[in-house]
Order: structure tokens, then sequence, then C-alpha cells
């Protein structure tokens, strides 16, 4: 296993030093790219054609269409070559086009004459860094190198902690470190030797209502839409499952794991493993309709518990192999899960995560009707079924009621941060930044007018990128498998937002469409049952196998030397005091995690 580097440098002997000081093995051919030999990752390379080397982490599932399209321009990639050639070779002779028809995971780093060219996935399932230092580029898709670098002496950046705090990840192109940027999907970056930097997108989810509509108003009808859907599902299934072996699926028991497992019983000719999680029977779950969906698929079931003095024990391990850290409970089940997968011996696991980003799922409910109730847009929620009404006098009311539907620690700021940490946030851009593309978008072609759709296409271009995404990939590929998400789909993603939004959220039925598309694969009790999500029992684990290890960690002298959060605060936390609803376990456990992964990538006091 192995990630890679790549270096801009002003000769190629300074590009191979800079590059082995962040752990990379330089080739003398190619001293501008290189592997980091060791790190949990499928990079490749390097990759030479046209006069350019590459190194990347490619997996591409349509390659015979991508052969046929280079043989077409009359420029053939030998049949064999690796995936990363082959994407490599679809920009140099395609450009922006041959890495828009790319469907895959992959992160990719091009030397290309005078440049360092950075190119990241559609929807962001591959992670990629860069940062200038002594006059330097240097990317890599592992932020471990980045932070070894000499040149760079990183140091913690304090936004960055408040986003975390925020959204429970890191929402855009901000980390941790200082310096360091993360390409955004579906961007193509180059850095030139100046140290400047331009930007390409060449892939925007786009408002194109009616356009599959085949002739009918564009409102008429849902079966056009759910026909289509159907197709792109399957096809969008087919060509993730693995050539001649077995696959597993991550199965919760909610519609959207159901539906793939549905698709990959149907679809795949080798055995179909399933796998759930139970964190004990005296808590709500879903394990009966998990089991439900198994026996109708006739899948290898497997139930995994998962008890509190587990994730205690491997809550560190979990945290430290994250690029970013993810506030989210379920990162050691999750690497459990890719351990019983990589243990069964399979290479692939697929996933339901991306329908309620993508299709509407209930985290956009509160958000719909708070807009109902703004004095400041005319005609109620402007947007929903028809066009504009942003109201006349903008502000960010949207965006900061959009961070409070979170229900993370953006409202306890400043009880949390310390006097110190505020003053030193006083002058620093505010989280709503990474909304307001997305939730107040400037006019221009292809804008999304209806709110469900700003509200999805924020869902997708920031948790869906920087937290559903890199999580999976991380943690499987920390056991040398590739988790799949055919929910993400680029094809998908386009027909979704083509489909007008009543057919999304119809009435009060969430992610009514993709409901409709599946539902002669599924017992109708799971297709029409409400979203629950996964209980996780996080206040008991830090009541109980937590407790000690979270007192230790977060009141101890490293915590307090960083100067981060207020003791108080913290311990009151802790006590379960403050508020009415027992929410201090969530907030407390973002705070938590963003700790271990200070330790784990030793960033001291800033």
């Amino acid at each position: 296993m192995a990630r890679f580097c790549a270096c801009l440098a002003a000769t190629p002997d300074r590009a191979a030093d800079q590059l082995a000081a962040m752990g990379a093995t330089v080739r003398a051919d190619t001293p501008g790219v290189a592997l980091v030999e060791g790190e949990p990752g499928p990079a490749d390379g390097p990759f030479t054609a046209y006069g350019r080397t590459a190194v990347g982490e490619v997996t591409l599932h349509n390659r015979p269409e991508l052969l046929t399209t280079l043989a077409g321009s009359g420029a053939p990639a030998p049949p064999g070559c690796p995936d990363g050639e082959l994407l490599l070779r679809c920009w140099a002779r395609l450009g922006a086009a041959g890495i828009r028809a790319a469907e895959g995971m992959f992160a990719l780093a091009v030397h290309d004459g005078g440049e360092l060219v950075l190119i990241r996935d559609h929807v962001g399932a591959r992670t990629l860094f860069y940062a200038r230092a002594d006059g330097c580029w240097a990317a890599s898709t592992s932020l471990r190198s980045l932070r070894r670098w000499p040149a760079l002496g990183t140091v913690l950046e304090l936004a960055a902690v408040r986003s975390f705090l925020t959204f429970a990840y890191l929402p855009g192109e901000e980390t941790l470190l200082r310096g360091v940027r993360e390409v955004l999907p579906g961007r193509c970056l180059r850095l030139s030797a100046d140290g400047s930097v331009a930007e390409e997108p060449y892939w925007e989810p786009e408002e194109r209502i009616g356009e599959q509509s085949e002739g009918r108003a564009a409102s008429s009808s849902s079966e056009p839409y759910a026909l289509r859907l159907r197709e792109l599902l399957e096809e969008a299934t087919a060509m993730r499952l693995p050539d001649a072996q077995p696959v597993g699926v991550l199965l919760s028991g909610g519609v959207d794991s159901s539906l793939v497992t549905a698709l990959a019983a149907k679809l795949h000719a080798h055995p179909v493993h399933t796998y759930s999680i139970s964190f004990g029977d005296e808590l709500p779950n879903e394990l009966g309709y998990s089991g439900l969906v198994a026996a109708h698929c006739h899948t290898r079931h497997r139930v995994l518990d998962v008890s509190g003095d587990a994730v205690a024990s491997r809550l560190a391990e979990a945290a430290g192999l994250l690029d970013s850290p993810v506030g989210d409970p379920l990162t050691v089940p999750n690497l459990m899960l890719a351990e019983a997968v990589a243990g069964d011996g399979l290479n692939v696991v697929l996933n339901g995560e991306g329908g309620d980003p993508v299709f509407g799922g209930p985290k956009n409910l509160p958000m719909l009707v708070q807009e109902m109730h703004r004095d400041d847009v005319p005609g109620g929620y402007g947007g929903y079924g028809g066009h504009g009404g942003y109201g006349v006098n903008e502000d960010d009311a949207r965006e900061t009621a959009y961070l409070r539907s979170y229900r993370k620690c953006f409202t306890d700021l400043p009880d949390l941060l310390t006097a110190d940490a505020l003053e030193a946030l006083a002058a620093a851009p505010r989280p709503q930044r990474f909304v307001t593309p997305y939730l107040r978008p400037e006019a221009r072609d292809g804008r999304m007018n209806h709110l469900l759709n700003q509200l999805l296409h924020c869902n997708l271009r920031t948790k869906g990128a920087h937290h559903i995404l890199t999580k999976v990939e991380r943690l499987t590929a920390s056991q040398g498998i590739e988790g799949r998400a055919p929910l993400f789909d680029r094809r998908v993603v386009d027909h979704a937002f083509a489909t007008p939004p009543r057919w999304k959220l119809n009435g009060a039925v969430e992610k009514w469409v993709l409901k409709e598309a599946v539902r002669d694969l599924l017992p109708g009790t799971v297709v029409d049952r409400p979203k629950s999500g996964m209980r996780v029992p996080v206040q008991q684990w830090l009541g109980g196998p937590l407790r000690e290890l979270a007192g230790d960690l977060l009141l101890g002298r490293e915590a307090r030397a960083r100067g981060l959060f207020r003791e108080d605060t913290v311990r009151a936390w802790m006590r379960r005091e403050g508020t009415l609803l027992p929410r201090q376990g969530g907030k407390l456990w973002l705070v938590l995690t963003l700790e271990l992964w200070l330790r784990a990538y030793d960033i001291g006091p800033r």
C-alpha cells in the first residue's frame, strides 16, 4: 500500500530532496513525483504519456468507455495500462472533457512542463492536499507527508478548529495545518512556479429540471424520472462490482443500503456478503430490517457486535487514520466493518451512502420549515416549488440557520473556546462562507433556483465530499479494500438535479423518486419505513468506558497547553449539565475526536 507526493521546484534535484524529506521514495528518472510506501492507500505510478509524468490514486469504473473514447480521438491507449496512466492520457489528450468523462475515485498529480496539475474526482471520493513553502509547491494524498515537510513548518489553523466544531468535519478547502489546502472535488488546479494558482472546475452539478422528461411538462409525471433513475442505479452498481469475485455491502437496514444490496444481488454472478452493526440488544436498532433485506436478497449476512470497550480502545487508532478529523461516532464501527470485510477475503465493499445528500433526506426539513417563516422572503420559502424568492434584505440568516441545523457546537463556541482563542478568531472568515455559494448562488447558467436543490447541492459539496466519502475511503483503505458508493455516481447525481424537487420530497415523503425507482426490489416495509438512522450510544460510552479517557485527554496538560477549550465548560459537559436535552454527549464527542486527531498528528500549541 502507498500514497503519493509531488513537488514543483526550481530544479529536479531540489524537488527530489523535498519529496525525500516528506518520506517518499524518489526515483532518479522521475524526481518530481514519488510514492510514500507503507501508508494505507492505492497509489500507483509514476506514469508517463505525451511528455507528462504523473502519480495517482486512481480507480476507474468505466475503463471500456474511456478506451473507446481515446481510440476515437486517434490516440488509443495500451489496453492493459494502469488506471492512473489511462486517466493521464484522457486529460493530456482531451483536457477537461477527458476528466469529466471518467467515472471513478481518483486523485492525480501531473508534471506538465513548468506546472504541477492537481486533479480530484467529481464528488470527492479521494483527497488531495497542497502547500507552498520556500519557493516550492508540494502536493500529496497524505496529510502526514505534508506535515513532515520541514520547509512548511506547519502549525494549527485555528479557523479550521472553529469549522470542525461547527460542522463535525472540515467543509471546504481548509485543513487543520496552516498553509495546507485541500483540492476541491470536480476541480483541476494548476500550480505555477511563480506561486500562482489557477482553478478550473471541470464538473459541477447543475439544475436542469425537465431535460429528461421526454417532452412532457417538467412536473406532470414522476414515471420518466423513476424509470431513468432505475437504469442509472443499475448501471452505477454494475460498474462498481468486482470482476469474478464476491462483493460486500454495508447494510444498515435503511432504504439506501438496502437498494444497493438488492441491486448487487440481482446483478452480480458471485456471492454477496452483507454486514450490519449491533450496539447491544437493549438499544433501538435496525437489525430487524437489515435481516429482512439479507434474507430477501439471499446474502451471506453477518452482524458485528460493537461494545463501548472496543470503541474506547480503538478510538485513537481510528482518528489517526483520517486525514482530517470526523466527529462521527461511527468511525470505530466503520473500521471494524472494514476489518470484517477484509477478513472474509473481499476486495470491494459497496455502501448506500449518498441517498440523503443527493435525493433529499431528513436533514433538510429544519431548513425548509425555517424558510417558510422568514419575514424577509416574500411568499414563503421561495424556490421549493418555483423560482426566485430570496427577499430584498439578504443577510446570512439562511446560512446561519443551516449551521444551527447541524446541532453541533456552533452556538456553544462563545462558552467552549477560551478568551484567547475567541480573540484570535475575531478577524477570521466566518464559517458561513462555506455554504453561501450553495444557499445563495450567484446568477449564472445552471444555478440552483429551488431551495431544496440548493440544500442538496450544499450537502453534496460539503458533507458528501469532506465527511461521508473521505471517511469511508480512508477507513476501508486502511484494510486494503475499496469502499464504493453507487449513489454518488456522477450520472445519478446529474439526474437528481434534473428531477423536479416535488418528486424528491413528495409531500412529507423524503427521497420519494428513489423509493419508487426500486420499489419492486425490496419488501414494502423497508421501502416505506421512516428513516431512523443508527442509534449510537455516545452518551453511554462517555459515561462509561470513555469517561476516564475523555477526562485525561481533555483536562490533561497537553490539552491545557493548547489553549483551545475552557475547562469549566468541558467539565460541565462531562457532568451532563447545561441544557434540557442530553446533547452534551455529541458535542463532547467532537472535542474528544479533535484532541485525539491533534495528538495523532503531533500538533502542539498555537
